[in-house]
């Protein structure tokens, strides 16, 4: 069963991981990723996300889903930040819990991937001198999803 939040609040790796594998021997393997936001040099001030709550969780969950059915885990954390973020603030967590890493890092691949394209946010940036703006889908991320379909 995979736990989801949405929430503002900086969340804790290390008791995530805690929470994710106590008492649990059957685990071979943890495939993590963690989301920084960035400034790719642009001086970005902060990133904003929104959403819709309950239809977000909804769709994570769903996704969730796909990937257990896909691959055997034996659990997965997934963590995700909206309001007011800084560069350097952690965006998302992906932990997906399997009896080997094959699983676990493909779950996990999986899991960011289609967070990018299908989960529900809206983002927008503020620049120094520049104000703020919607950011559009990226290309990348959609080809980059594209290859789980199927």
């Amino acid at each position: 069963m995979a736990r989801i939040s949405v929430q503002s609040g900086i969340f804790d790796i290390a008791a995530e991981l805690a929470a994710l594998t106590a008492g649990r021997t059957d685990i071979g393997g943890i495939g993590s990723f963690l989301g920084i936001v960035r400034d790719d040099h642009q001086h970005l001030v902060a990133l904003t996300l929104e959403h819709y709550p309950g239809m977000t969780e909804r769709a994570i969950a769903a996704i969730a889903a796909e990937a257990e059915q896909r691959w055997s885990l034996l659990g997965c954390t997934i963590i995700h930040r909206t309001g007011r973020m800084t560069p350097g603030e952690p965006i998302v967590l992906v932990l997906a819990a399997a009896p080997h890493r094959g699983d676990a890092l493909h779950a996990t691949e999986f899991l960011i991937d289609w967070l990018k394209t299908r989960a529900p946010f809206w983002k927008r940036e503020e620049f120094a001198g520049q104000g703020a703006q919607w950011v559009a889908a990226r290309e990348a991320d959609e080809a980059a999803a594209q290859r789980w379909q199927g």
